[in-house]
């Protein structure tokens, strides 16, 4: 992700913050603490340097829903990553180890990959797409690479797909068990398209499946939509939703912006037609949200609404009895 937003550290451990380094370091700990709440969840290091910035900063939490604005971030990148390396990354408790910067792939694999290493084990291919010193029991991740290397999962039809413009972002999603919750695949868009014609056959046997995409507030994730539809190819009754971010969401949610160089007549000129005007200008400034700048209880809540759908009724003596009339004639009587 950009980090052009962050100024670079002038000299010392903590200058340009005001803040000791013992301050740092506890607010990583207390931002741990609540990145992981409610039950232990999972989190990349972007997402616990945003809730640093949150615990550092209680105001723009209190500020949020009542007034909206997109503030900048209260800490440094760099400082931030100092005093997490002066603690210890494998210290913090629900932590995910960084992804490789490249020639990882988050989402299930392709069977050509699997046909290129017949020699290699079960267990080394599904630790592969991560980084080599960490196991995939440690990550909660096999499941999914298990299932969909399986040929005979791709004959049923596939209701719902997700895609995400930032590749960690779908390891965390993952690492929480998303994709079993919502019974929805997670795919990093850089790693799966174009999408293995096996999926794209169980999309289409759906009738009216949805592909749903994750991306930031920013020109190229606003533009991420129009690319994964076209990505699709000619696939009949298949939707590809926008789950956000819009920078309407950042601003409502008041979730901490960067600013980059202004993007390009051609950039703009991509945005979908949807965006408010005032969006429009305000992407035009170089400014953008990360996805990974929304709390991470509040960011599974949301996908898992937005990609199961609504909830059935409760159960109650009342919904029991009317689904008993309903069943047929020998459940409840006609007189």
């Amino acid at each position: 992700m950009s980090k052009r937003h962050l100024p670079p550290p002038r000299s010392g451990p903590n200058a340009g913050t005001g803040r000791p380094a013992g301050v740092t370091g506890r607010a990583i700990t207390a931002a741990a603490a609540r990145a992981g709440a409610p039950g232990g969840l999972r989190f990349t290091e972007r997402q616990l340097y945003y809730e640093t910035c949150r615990v550092l900063s209680p105001g723009s939490t209190l500020l949020r829903g009542r007034v909206p604005g997109t503030p900048a971030p209260v800490l440094r990148l760099p400082v931030f990553t100092r005093a997490l390396e002066a603690r210890g990354r494998e210290t913090v408790p629900g932590l995910l180890p960084p992804l490789p910067e490249s020639g990882a792939r988050v989402g299930p694999r392709r069977p050509r990959e699997r046909a290129e290493r017949p020699e290699r084990s079960e267990r080394s291919e599904l630790s592969e797409p991560w980084d080599s010193s960490v196991s995939s029991e440690s990550l909660e991740l096999p499941e999914l690479s298990e299932a969909y290397s399986e040929p005979d999962v791709y004959d049923y039809g596939l209701p719902r797909l997700l895609m995400c413009q930032d590749r960690s972002i779908a390891g965390m999603l993952l690492a929480n068990h998303v994709h079993l919750e919502a019974a929805c695949p997670v795919f990093a868009a850089a790693d799966a398209l174009p999408l293995d014609p096996r999926l794209l056959a169980a999309l289409r046997r759906a009738e009216g499946a949805t592909v749903y995409v994750l991306h930031d507030a920013s020109p190229a994730g606003l533009a991420l939509p129009a690319q994964v539809r076209s990505g699709l190819g000619p696939v009949p009754g298949v939707r590809v939703v926008s789950l956000g971010l819009a920078p309407r969401h950042a601003a409502a949610l008041r979730l901490p912006t960067g600013r980059g160089p202004a993007p390009g007549p051609a950039a703009l000129a991509a945005l979908p037609a949807a965006l408010r005007p005032r969006e429009a200008d305000w992407l035009a400034e170089g400014r953008f949200a990360e996805v990974a700048a929304v709390p991470p209880d509040r960011l599974l809540r949301t996908v898992l609404r937005l990609t199961r759908g609504p909830r059935p009724p409760r159960d109650s003596l009342w919904n029991g009895l009317r689904g008993l009339r309903g069943a047929g004639f020998m459940t409840w009587p006609a007189a």
